[in-house]
């Protein structure tokens, strides 16, 4: 049985090679990190799915929208760094887009809810990016002020980008150019401390967090697992390969994916590896549950078992 992560006492020492991610004086422990929330299209997030289905799942307003989490994942002591994995919308759109794309607060909650962590931007060491679509990298940037340029936040962190991402980055497709922030490329690249990653594992993290990939919702989409001990029961932050809990289910896809067969085909082999190894679920957009052990029933059907609404402090 895959059991929830849990708080555990204060303990020193660190297993040598950085494997585990303990540093030599605290724990590593993980907080599921709020940020800006949003209310998008139910049509458009559940793809071919009719909306008879997809009403009983989440909640549904009059606009036909359903509210989505922007999370992120937060690890301190992972191999002594304070890592983030995304950043969600932030508040960088200005008022008439913030309302066109549904962003509901018109503050920055990323920065609020690291602050309920102890933490402020400052103290981040490493910024792990899926992608850089508007709702995974929004909360790079500092909030929306008249007649200010984009500023990028996490003045000490190095930022960890897909490398094959970052080509469609500069080179988007009609189709989902509206979903890259102009700018953002060009303020990452002249930071410094951008590495671009193509593997299973970054210079900056080694193996403490493992890198799958994935091509049909975007190229070169990058899931980061934070490794458990002899590689089992860790954390994977799904992102936009299965943004929440209905995503589970094999058929479910999003309007917004490229290639939805290839997709399901890439959801089928990462949920049975994820399955075998006990390495539980995190959920970006899921509005009501940060994570959840992955399952199989007797028909073959995929879910999830062990939900988890928030955390803070947890252990793997």
């Amino acid at each position: 049985m895959v059991h929830p992560l849990r708080r555990v006492p204060e303990r020193h020492g660190r297993y040598h090679g950085g494997m585990f991610g303990f540093d030599s004086v605290r724990p590593m422990k993980l907080y599921s990190i709020e940020g800006n929330t949003q209310k998008l299209d139910g049509g458009a997030m559940f793809g071919n799915a009719p909306r008879a289905m997809w009403s009983k799942w989440v909640p549904v307003d009059d606009q036909n929208r359903i509210p989505l989490a922007c999370r992120c994942l937060l690890a301190t002591g992972l191999d002594g760094r304070n890592v983030l994995f995304e950043t969600g919308i932030g508040a960088f759109f200005e008022p008439k887009l913030r309302e066109r794309y549904g962003v509901v607060e018109d503050r920055h909650i990323l920065l609020e809810s690291l602050a309920n962590a102890g933490l402020k931007h400052a103290d981040i060491d490493v910024v792990v990016l899926s992608h850089l679509h508007f709702d995974h990298v929004g909360g790079l940037l500092a909030a929306w002020e008249e007649n200010a340029p984009p500023r990028l936040l996490f003045p000490n962190a190095k930022y960890l980008v897909s490398a094959g991402h970052w080509t469609r980055a500069l080179h988007p497709h009609p189709r989902d150019r509206a979903s890259f922030v102009a700018g953002v490329p060009e303020l990452l690249e002249s930071s410094g401390r951008l590495e671009l990653v193509d593997g299973e594992h970054s210079a900056t993290l080694g193996k403490a967090v493992r890198f799958h990939w994935s091509q049909g919702h975007t190229p070169g989409l990058m899931l980061s697992e934070i490794v458990g001990p002899h590689g089992r029961d860790g954390v994977v932050y799904c992102a936009d390969l299965i943004p929440g809990r209905p995503w589970v289910h094999l058929p479910v896809t999003m309007g917004y994916d490229r290639a939805p067969e290839r997709l399901i085909d890439e959801k089928r082999e990462f949920l049975d590896d994820k399955l075998a190894r006990g390495v539980r679920l995190f959920f970006t957009h899921d509005h009501a549950v940060a994570m959840a052990a992955p399952r199989r029933d007797e028909r073959g059907r995929y879910g999830v078992a062990d939900e988890q609404t928030q955390f803070a402090g947890a252990s793997l």
